[in-house]
């Protein structure tokens, strides 16, 4: 036995890991926060591991002692996994989905999508196909029962185009399931099962989640039904592009595919939200629907087979500090509104583009997203009050909102080529013809488009490419190239910008500066 060991004891040993293990269950408690009314099955295993500290860490007499009450609090906040489990997996589902259709391809902007109808071992059906063929696929995904007579949430993906759909509960029974409603903008979707007296699951407020906190998934990854994974809520917020309507939940708990369409819970055995996709190339990277979007859409679906949205019909962008320096605001906050949809509910009420919206309903936006997200959450046909900034000027207008189309149609002019003489910012400009404009798809009022960007240039820097269309510069609008270049005599002017991609015309506001 060497000298150092002669020195520590076995009991120090002991009472040495059960504090540094009690220690570290102590700091991921406080990555937690309590829910009012919460179950205390859930909630006391919790709270106990902080008391845990106290009295193991408060008192050195007894180290013995000390780590034989850490380990069993430890132990008992472990137990809280477990709770969940046991109580929140009898709402699960996995669903087993038969389709024809054609073979889809695995990258989603560069992303694997794993789930859906691939949901099966090793991301792929059964199916013996090749991509491009019309095959019958065979897949996997899960689900989560949200009202007891046998209403099912789980994504749009996992049984779109699906010719048969099999439910099977926690208890062994399987029903033939039917798809109520779908909401591809959301990834949501609504299947049915002729059962009464399910286990429902509880939702939580997803606006009241906070980052850091423990989160389980639970789902079928790879057909394995019923996987339990534990993490974190690693961020809130986050878009993608791989849908029309974004505001993830993003985790580092284990999903895979089979996981779409289960739910991600809290420590409360509360369904925070439903997880939908991973980005493949990054290991622990998932994201979930949130909770309170997903039941607002499950419940529409329910009741009326379709998803009806309020719609302001404004294209927004979020307001950088350059953007905010040449509009004259002092900060970042609000949402900078870059295109105003021809007659719709905020051109009737007078809003513009180039405003900065700070608020809706007294709710302060401090990004772009929060304003879909308020938006969203209001009913078709509400008025809201929307205080803004103009011209330096804070000013407060009333919307009605309006129904979101189908196809959202954006009114603002588009993409487009430059010409012209290249100079030290990079940038060529040239007169938009006829010919030009059909060539880019583009219908907008603007007359020149840029015809070239230097790479490395003040240009590219600003965001600006071939084929933009500038409509205004320092909110003047433009008819010729030297418009632009009389604008930017102090070096630097605020650029309102078309951009067209396959038809659709999208606007954007961009700082071009010689600097």
């Amino acid at each position: 036995m060497s000298p150092i060991t002669q020195k520590r004891p076995p009991a120090r040993w002991s009472w040495l890991f059960g504090t540094v293990f009690v220690a570290w269950t102590a700091l991921t408690s406080f990555m937690t926060y309590s829910y009012a009314g919460a179950s205390p099955s859930v909630a006391e295993p919790v709270n106990a591991v902080s008391a845990a500290v106290a009295e193991g860490t408060a008192s050195s007499t007894s180290p013995s002692a000390n780590a034989g009450t850490g380990l069993e609090r430890a132990a008992s906040f472990s137990d809280t996994f477990a709770d969940i489990a046991e109580r929140v997996s009898p709402s699960v589902v996995t669903i087993k989905v038969e389709s024809k259709q054609q073979a889809p391809q695995q990258q989603l902007f560069g992303m694997p999508f794993f789930f859906g109808p691939n949901g099966g071992p090793n991301g792929q059906g059964r199916g013996d196909r090749q991509d491009g063929d019309q095959s019958l696929v065979k897949g996997s995904g899960s689900g989560v029962i949200f009202r007891a007579d046998g209403a099912i949430l789980t994504n749009n993906h996992v049984v779109d185009h699906a010719a048969r759909i099999d439910v099977t509960l926690k208890d062994g029974r399987t029903f033939r399931g039917k798809v109520v409603g779908t909401d591809s903008a959301v990834d949501l979707a609504v299947v049915k099962i002729d059962a009464k007296g399910l286990p429902a699951a509880t939702f939580a407020d997803s606006a009241r989640a906070r980052v850091g906190e423990w989160v389980l998934a639970i789902g079928a990854p790879f057909g394995l039904d019923y996987t339990l994974t534990a993490g974190v809520l690693s961020a809130k917020g986050r878009g993608l592009g791989a849908n029309e309507i974004e505001d993830y939940l993003q985790t580092d708990a284990s999903i895979n595919p089979g996981n779409s369409g289960g739910p991600l819970v809290d420590l409360h055995g509360r369904v925070l939200g439903i997880n939908t996709m991973i980005i493949g190339r990054g290991a622990g990277i998932g994201f979930a629907i949130p909770s309170t979007l997903a039941r607002t859409v499950g419940e529409q679906l329910l009741a009326n087979g379709i998803v009806k949205r309020a719609w302001l019909g404004v294209g927004f962008q979020e307001l950088t500090p350059e953007l905010a320096a040449s509009l004259g605001k002092a900060d970042t906050h609000g949402a900078l509104v870059s295109n105003v949809v021809a007659k719709g509910p905020a051109d009737r009420a007078g809003l513009r583009a180039g405003d900065i919206i700070e608020s809706v309903d007294g709710q302060s936006i401090a990004e772009s997203k929060d304003l879909l997200r308020d938006v969203l959450a209001k009913p078709v046909g509400a008025e809201v009050k929307l205080n803004l900034l103009r011209d330096g000027k804070v000013q407060t207008l009333a919307v009605k909102t309006g129904e979101r189309p189908k196809d959202l149609e954006h009114a603002e002019p588009g993409e487009g080529a430059l010409g012209g003489g290249e100079d030290q910012l990079g940038l060529e400009l040239q007169l938009l013809t006829p010919q030009i404009a059909e060539q880019l798809g583009y219908r907008g009022a603007g007359k020149v488009v840029v015809s070239g960007v230097r790479s490395g240039s003040p240009a590219e820097v600003a965001g600006l490419s071939r084929g933009d269309v500038i409509v205004e510069v320092d909110r003047h609008a433009v008819k010729a190239p030297t418009d632009l270049a009389q604008a930017l005599h102090d070096g630097k002017a605020l650029l309102r910008v078309d951009r067209t991609d396959h038809g659709d015309t999208r606007s954007f506001f961009a700082v071009l500066s010689k600097e």
